[in-house]
């Protein structure tokens, strides 16, 4: 086949979407499908990579200052006097192509694509969207955010968060209602976004994990270099943490709940890994803590470091309330990895608790993170129980069944339009 795929995020950003996005469009290459990715160019002017059955169209882009590009490291903070001051801009800011719609039609018309598949429903989508129609296309979509990954983080805007989610999530789940299929990474997504307004949603839809190579995370344990290069202690005990290091993630939740961690295992370490516009906040709360010697922020890891960092961990742990799936989720569960996360949103699907890990209560819940935390830092059995079940539940993610599942979509939302 010939599959356009678009998003508003992709590698080497570091986010769910992005991740995902680049994970599809390479395995469908890779089986010997012509791809094309349709997404921001990140120098602002439009370009093309290609490789293999791959090609990447990067289009006409501006920066968006409010917002980190997720791909350069967040510079730390101005102070002034002593304090920090609030950051209202970025030079290095996120990429939007605002008005791409003549861009991707031009693109389209070249490509001639037998299927188009959207991730995000931004200006990039819209448009596709829109030439997908006029085209005749089969557009398939799949629903990646939360309303909350978007308000939670508009602080100001929170006497009118709730209808304000509402407007959103009716947006989103309008976008997809006009696809020929759509799809959602877990059922729970399903249930929030989609079954609530079934009536309005007349396409076929499915829950499909966003999947992780299973060939690259596997349990075991790190090698020593990982240990020396990220000077991480190979005798204590350690709560892992990977992901966007951003407000909506409420990791001062993890760090204050670890706080209590230590007064029962003194010697149990917090890693860190990732980079986002909370860091310099969260540094702050550590050292306010007195935590310095026993959280450590090791900022934007890659792989190959990566797969290794996590076999580093004792559990995972994770107090986001805004995951649709959350792909650092599967990757923990792949390693063997226990966990410890809130049960919000879609969590659920991959933690469930007393089997794998445990889950807390939405809201805050620090006493239940800090005693998931120490129940299975201190129990090498409990430990190697819960692990032992988060590779069972990681196989059922394995992203082979994802893309062979959308080469099916794809090839449903094709018979569909000829039919019509």
């Amino acid at each position: 086949m010939r599959i356009v795929i678009s998003s508003a995020a992709y590698y080497p950003m570091i986010n769910g979407v992005a991740t995902f996005a680049h994970n599809l469009a390479e395995g469908l290459a890779q089986k010997g499908n012509e791809v094309a990715v349709i997404c921001p160019s990140f120098t602002g002017k439009k370009y093309v990579e290609e490789k293999d059955n791959l090609t990447i169209f990067h289009i006409k882009s501006i920066r968006l200052p409010v917002y980190p590009d997720q791909i350069n490291e967040v510079p730390e903070n101005k102070k002034m006097f002593g304090k920090e001051m609030p950051r209202l801009f970025y030079k290095r800011g996120l990429w939007v192509s605002p008005a791409p719609y003549n861009e991707i039609r031009k693109i389209i018309k070249k490509y001639r694509p037998d299927v188009i598949h959207s991730q995000t429903c931004d200006p990039i989508g819209i448009a596709i969207s829109m030439v997908a129609k006029e085209k005749e296309i089969p557009f398939v979509t799949t629903g990646h955010t939360y309303p909350d990954t978007i308000t939670g983080q508009l602080k100001a805007l929170k006497l009118i968060k709730k209808p304000l989610d509402l407007a959103l999530t009716n947006y989103l789940v309008d976008y997809q209602r006009h696809s020929d299929f759509a799809t959602m990474p877990t059922e729970m997504a399903i249930e929030d976004l989609i079954l609530k307004r079934r009536r309005k949603f007349k396409v076929p839809f499915e829950a499909l994990s966003n999947g992780v190579d299973l060939s690259a995370f596997k349990p075991g344990r790190a090698n020593i270099k990982i240990y020396n290069k990220y000077k991480i202690p190979t005798d204590r005990k350690i709560a892992l943490y990977v992901g966007r290091v951003d407000p909506e993630k409420t990791i001062s939740r993890v760090i204050e709940a670890f706080s209590k961690v230590l007064e029962k295992i003194s010697d149990a370490l917090l890693l860190i890994v990732g980079d986002g516009i909370d860091k310099s906040h969260l540094e702050e709360q550590v050292k306010y803590l007195e935590l310095e010697n026993s959280v450590k922020f090791l900022g934007k890891v890659l792989p190959p470091d990566l797969y290794e960092i996590y076999k580093v961990g004792d559990l995972f742990v994770t107090a986001s309330e805004i995951e649709t799936q959350g792909i650092v989720l599967i990757e923990a569960a792949a390693t063997g990895l226990p966990i410890v996360a809130v049960d919000k949103g879609a969590v659920r699907d991959i933690c469930k608790d007393k089997e794998n890990g445990k889950l807390c209560k939405p809201g805050g819940d620090i006493d239940g993170l800090s005693k998931g935390m120490i129940e299975i830092l201190s129990d090498d059995k409990l430990k190697l129980k819960y692990g032992e079940k988060s590779l069972e539940l990681a196989k059922k993610h394995d992203l082979k069944n994802t893309i062979a599942r959308f080469e099916e979509i794809y090839l449903q939302a094709i018979e569909k339009k000829i039919e019509e």
